[in-house]
């Protein structure tokens, strides 16, 4: 595998964990938001990920080519939202619930750390690789 394929995979990786990092960032916002019915509330979202390996599989010669990480999609969570008994709340519908998103702060916490270090980890990677192509180049002069 070549040091520029590295890139690749680094950015591709980058580019998933920006995806991470902004439905987090989305959960998060909408954690407290308040609706009258279930079909308006905000459902938790998360980035689905896989492997780009239809790129890899048409490698040159059967080597393994770098594989990079793609996003399918972002899917809605599919659990349960939270509904509250508060008839005096101006949001509450005809039979006095009020319905808020099924977001778990601590969990979307957790992940916005997770997306963060591994979108950092990346960059080192990215950088490391960099500066091993600066010290090849570099051997040149000599």
């Amino acid at each position: 595998m070549s040091l520029f394929n590295v890139f690749n995979i680094t950015g591709s990786g980058m580019s998933a964990q920006s995806v991470r990092l902004n439905t987090t960032a989305s959960n998060i916002a909408n954690a407290d938001s308040v609706s009258s019915s279930i079909d308006q509330t905000y459902r938790a979202r998360h980035p689905v990920f896989a492997a780009a390996m239809q790129e890899a599989a048409a490698g040159q010669n059967s080597q393994r080519e770098s594989v990079g990480v793609q996003v399918l999609g972002v899917v809605e969570s599919n659990k349960p939202l939270n509904i509250e008994y508060a008839p005096e709340h101006p949001m509450a519908d005809n039979e006095g619930y009020i319905y808020k998103p099924n977001v778990n702060v601590i969990e979307e916490m957790t992940n916005m750390i997770s997306a963060s270090r591994s979108y950092q980890t990346n960059v080192q990677l990215a950088e490391s690789a960099k500066n091993m192509l600066n010290k090849t180049l570099m051997l040149g002069q000599r």
